[in-house]
C-alpha cells in the first residue's frame, strides 16, 4: 500500500469520552500500555501503509510530541493543523499529497480490519468511495408496539432485537471526491457520502469478518481495555496472545 496515503483523523475532543479526554487528547488514551492511536499506527505499518497524515486540532501539541516524524514506527508521519473544527470530512481539503486513492478513517479504532483488503475491494470495484462497515445488534428491553393511524394496536414484540449496519469510521475515497468538499468549511463524513450519491458517484460498503469495538464511551473504553489485554495478539500480530 505504498501508494496510498492514509489520513486519521485526530483532532475530535472526545466529549463522549470525558473525563478522561478533559485534558488528553482521546487517540493518546492507552489501550494497556499504549496509546489507541499507535496500535491503527502499528497495524497501518504492517500492512504497507507508509505516508500517512494526522490531521489534528484538539490538543494537537500532545500528539505531535508523542508521534513525531513517526520513524520510531518506520512510518513517514505528516500533519494537518485545523484552525477551528471542520468535521470528519472538511479537513480533507487541506491534507496535502493526498494519492489518487487514499483512506480516512478515525484514530480511535479497535478492530483487526484488514485495511489492505479494504483498499484493493475498493479498486476493483470502481467505486468512488467504500465505507467500511459493521453488523451491531441492539437489544430493546421494553415491550415495542407497533400502533395504528387511530392508536389501534397493530402488533406486539416483546423485548426485540434488530441487527444495523453501522459505519466503522473507516472509508476509502478517490481523489476525484475533494470536488464535492469546500476549502477549509465545516463538513462531516455522513454528508459527504449522501452528497456523493446524489451526484450520481458510485458508494459501496464493505463488510468483513472481523472484530471492531466502539470506545466512544467510558463503559465501552473499559470493555476495550479488557478485550485488548485477553486478545492482544488479534490486534498487533508480533505481540502474543
Amino acid at each position: 500500500m505504498k501508494d496510498v496515503r492514509a489520513v486519521i483523523l485526530a483532532g475530535g475532543k472526545g466529549t463522549r469520552l470525558k473525563p478522561y479526554t478533559t485534558v488528553f487528547p482521546k487517540p493518546l488514551i492507552p489501550l494497556g500500555d499504549m496509546p489507541i492511536l499507535e496500535i491503527v499506527l502499528r497495524q497501518l505499518g504492517r500492512l504497507g501503509f507508509k505516508d500517512i497524515t494526522l490531521s489534528v486540532n484538539h490538543l494537537a501539541d500532545l500528539i505531535r510530541a508523542f508521534f513525531g516524524d513517526g520513524s520510531s514506527w518506520g512510518l513517514h508521519l505528516d500533519y494537518c493543523m485545523e484552525d477551528k473544527p471542520l468535521g470528519t470530512a472538511g479537513s480533507l481539503s487541506l491534507v496535502q499529497h493526498l494519492t489518487p486513492t487514499f483512506l480516512v478513517m478515525n484514530g480511535d479504532l479497535l478492530t483487526t480490519l484488514d485495511y489492505s483488503r479494504l483498499v484493493e475491494a475498493h479498486r476493483q470495484s470502481g467505486a468512488d468511495a467504500t465505507i467500511a462497515v459493521f453488523p451491531r445488534v441492539v437489544r430493546i428491553d421494553f415491550g415495542v408496539l407497533d400502533v395504528g393511524p387511530a392508536g389501534e394496536l397493530a402488533g406486539y414484540h416483546e423485548k426485540p432485537t434488530y441487527e444495523y449496519l453501522v459505519s466503522m469510521g473507516v472509508n476509502v475515497l478517490e481523489k476525484t471526491v475533494l470536488e464535492h468538499i469546500p476549502y477549509a468549511q465545516y463538513l462531516d463524513i455522513p454528508t459527504l457520502m449522501m452528497n456523493l450519491r446524489q451526484a450520481g458517484r458510485k458508494v459501496l460498503t464493505y463488510r468483513s469478518d472481523c472484530e471492531w469495538l466502539d470506545i466512544g464511551r467510558p463503559d465501552d473504553y473499559e470493555s476495550a481495555v479488557e478485550h485488548f489485554a485477553r486478545h492482544r495478539g488479534r490486534y498487533l500480530e508480533d505481540a502474543p496472545e
